[in-house]
């Protein structure tokens, strides 16, 4: 029986919920069918994860190392083990999608504690850090031994360098490492209107969780080791931590895509104006307050919850938080100009009844 996509789902619905709902960027998917035919070596020996190693070398300098692995789940959990003993904790905001959107993999499937701290804007700072930083000689306690940051944030607020670099400078200071989660990396860069390597490697970061999903990818991360004396035993963690990709090829094939030249940065930069044109249109509309400062793809808000729920029959999108009836409109590289004025009129309409 013949399969027509256009029997599942319209291809000119777009809604608001996450970057993950958009499909794959036309240029991945070919770059996909070009790695497609005859045989690589697998499990990384190929071209295209050889290559994928000198692309990452133009990003984040030559000590860097990009470990492909399917999802940021598993780039998280990888990376954090690679930098901890079975012992050792990591601090992060409270908000981090390590803490809340990950089901408690860091905890259960990588066997870390996470030391958690409340932050107003989804950013840690050095003051902040050491509210859980200490009792290092305390075995009664979990031992603080990763910091991990989150660029951007999950409130869709962006570190500048500077506040990566002093992060970096005062967890080291104190013996501990920096891992960086960067699902969207990609956005913050294009916000920030920097190289990634300004807020990474320069900036100290021991290790990142380099997104391509939420930027146009299939599929597929890759844990990038910045700082190779910091970690340990990365081949056989992504391994036993069920990453190990046997067609790596085709990961690395994606990521090479996006990172070659600047697919990567076209995405974000698209997804980002979208976002703030989303803003614009909402923020003139009486009831609606605008959350956080939007610096990225998403945007924050509050509106009263009945008219979230009857927009959300129109459009998709998420409560971020139920008791107060927030909610998060996020934007992808392939969301259109009219997609955004579509949902701004219907939110017009809708708080209008």
């Amino acid at each position: 029986m013949r399969t027509d996509a256009r029997r599942h789902h319209d291809p000119q619905v777009r809604g608001f919920a996450s970057d993950n709902y958009a499909g794959a960027h036309p240029e991945v998917l070919a770059a996909l069918a070009l790695a497609n035919g005859g045989h690589q070596v697998a499990y990384g020996e190929d071209d295209y994860t050889e290559h994928l190693q000198r692309v990452m070398h133009s990003h984040f300098g030559p000590t860097a190392e990009a470990f492909p692995v399917f999802n940021g789940t598993g780039a998280n959990v990888v990376a954090l083990q690679a930098l901890t003993d079975r012992w050792g904790a990591v601090i992060c905001a409270e908000s981090a999608h390590i803490n809340v959107d990950e089901g408690g993999a860091p905890e259960r499937m990588g066997g870390l504690k996470l030391l958690t701290v409340p932050t107003p804007d989804g950013k840690l700072t050095p003051e902040l850090i050491d509210r859980q930083a200490y009792g290092w000689d305390d075995e009664h306690r979990a031992m603080p031994q990763v910091v991990s940051l989150t660029q951007n944030t999950e409130l869709g607020t962006v570190y500048t360098p500077d506040e990566i670099r002093a992060v970096c400078a005062h967890a080291h200071e104190r013996g501990m490492k920096v891992h960086l989660d960067g699902a969207r990396i990609a956005n913050a860069a294009a916000s920030l209107d920097v190289p990634m390597r300004t807020f990474t490697n320069t900036a100290g970061v021991d290790v990142l969780s380099f997104g391509g999903t939420k930027n146009g990818a299939l599929f597929g991360e890759a844990v990038v080791v910045l700082r190779p004396d910091a970690v340990r035993a990365m081949k056989h963690l992504r391994k036993t931590s069920m990453q190990l990709a046997s067609k790596m090829r085709f990961v690395s094939v994606q990521l090479e895509a996006l990172l070659a030249k600047d697919l990567w940065l076209r995405n974000a930069r698209h997804a980002n104006a979208m976002a703030k044109r989303l803003a614009e249109g909402v923020r003139a509309v009486d009831g609606v307050e605008i959350l956080h400062p939007v610096q990225a793809n998403a945007v924050f808000a509050r509106l009263p919850r009945e008219v979230s729920e009857r927009l959300q029959k129109r459009f998709r999108f998420y409560f971020w938080d139920e008791t107060a009836g927030d909610v998060r409109w996020m934007c992808a590289f392939d969301t259109r100009e009219e997609d955004v004025d579509d949902f701004v009129l219907a939110l017009k309409e809708e708080m209008a009844r």
